[in-house]
């Protein structure tokens, strides 16, 4: 993405908040695998929307004075000969500006930032809660502040939380953003295909996992968006299976539920199919009846339409799929008012996708469920689960 994306991104956060505001964005932070080694870092979505800078230890801080006027300031690491060469390459302040088009600081100067940037404002925007030490400096500050009126200090009185205002901004996707994630979702359906190719009686779970994220990451999706679920029989009607830790078998039906993290957009791809490579009569059955939800639950997604539409399309083709098969007993109109068909379809439609695999965004507003409208983009995925010892057929 370009510079003018993330600048245009943070004039529009600015623009959509009272005068004599300040917002604070903080990194996300380094976390401890074991001693003295870390897990890969990842980089706090709401920070990476509004910056690209993909750096642990630093801060955001935008600013809106009485008259309208803005200011964005980085806080982030100094250059450090020694630390790069353990570390890895560091941005630094004065890169900053050219390469972020912001202005910046050393992350040394934060307490001072922090204290010039609420002092005299009303409110004070920010997501607290998320990362704790943070919360106490902003927590220190906001004391400092009030402790000392008679030297012109005086504190925010009103606070609120940023996540709804980045949250409403992040659900509505730019060009950009969307083809990433068209890019993300191309690499995810390449390694689900090899998952499958690969597929046989007496490969490991884990195996087919590896050839997954190996697919991610040779067409430049190093990480997953998430953990990868590979759920061989049993194991698949396990909602969040991530042992990945069995063999396959002959007969046995394989979830798997892998997306790529593409320039930190994910995608989010489940698909399940015959170890064997071909479906016996009782899994094509149900696969079909899943085929059909999906199908007419895409459908209906479209502008002015909303997610229960597209989960009462999809509860019908498994209500009356279910019905046919015998696995449900009764009336179509009945089992359809009893939901019935949840006894199988055991989790929600689908979620909003974007930064984060299950995305922000309301689903309500006003109490009501929001229309869909264009540049949101979610997942439809309908399932059905039917573990031994369900009250059906045993086939």
């Amino acid at each position: 993405m370009t510079v003018n994306i993330y600048s245009n991104r943070r004039e529009r956060l600015l623009t959509s908040i009272p005068n004599n505001s300040v917002v604070l964005v903080p990194a996300a932070v380094e976390l401890t695998r074991s001693r003295d080694t870390e897990y890969p870092f990842r980089q706090d979505s709401d920070f990476f929307y509004l910056t690209g800078f993909n750096e642990p230890d630093a801060l955001l801080i935008l600013s809106k004075d009485n008259s309208g006027d803005t200011a964005s300031l980085l806080l982030c690491r100094p250059k450090d000969q020694l630390a790069e060469i353990w570390q890895g390459r560091r941005l630094g302040p004065e890169q900053a500006k050219a390469v972020l088009a912001l202005d910046a600081l050393p992350i040394a100067e934060l307490e001072n930032e922090l204290l010039k940037a609420l002092n005299q404002k009303t409110t004070l925007f920010y997501a607290q809660g998320t990362y704790a030490e943070f919360d106490a400096k902003v927590a220190a500050t906001l004391a400092t502040l009030r402790l000392y009126p008679k030297r012109g200090y005086v504190a925010p009185t009103v606070q609120q939380d940023l996540r709804s205002v980045t949250a409403e901004m992040r659900l509505f996707k730019d060009e950009a953003e969307i083809q990433l994630m068209r890019q993300a979702g191309t690499i995810s359906a390449k390694a689900h295909k090899r998952a499958m190719q690969a597929a046989k009686a007496g490969v490991w779970e884990y195996q087919l996992e590896a050839h997954i994220l190996h697919e991610f990451a040779m067409h430049g999706a190093r990480f997953a968006g998430y953990n990868c679920i590979v759920g061989a029989g049993e194991n698949g009607c396990i909602l969040h299976y991530t042992d990945n830790s069995s063999q396959l078998k002959d007969g046995d039906l394989v979830l798997i539920d892998a997306g790529s993290e593409y320039q930190g957009y994910t995608a989010d791809i489940t698909r399940t199919f015959p170890a064997s490579g071909k479906f016996s009569p009782e899994q094509a059955a149900l696969y079909q009846v899943v085929l059909n939800a999906q199908y007419a639950a895409c459908a209906q997604v479209k502008p002015g339409h909303k997610f229960k539409d597209a989960l009462d399309a999809a509860c019908l083709e498994l209500t009356k799929g279910l019905l046919e098969l015998g696995i449900l007993q009764g009336e179509l109109e009945q089992l359809l008012k009893d939901n019935a068909c949840k006894a199988y379809f055991i989790h929600g439609l689908g979620h909003w996708l974007g930064l984060d695999v299950h995305d922000v965004g309301a689903y309500k507003l006003a109490g009501e469920e929001r229309p869909f409208a264009p540049s949101m983009i979610l997942t439809i995925e309908p399932g059905l689960y039917i573990p031994s010892g369900s009250p059906c057929d045993p086939k």
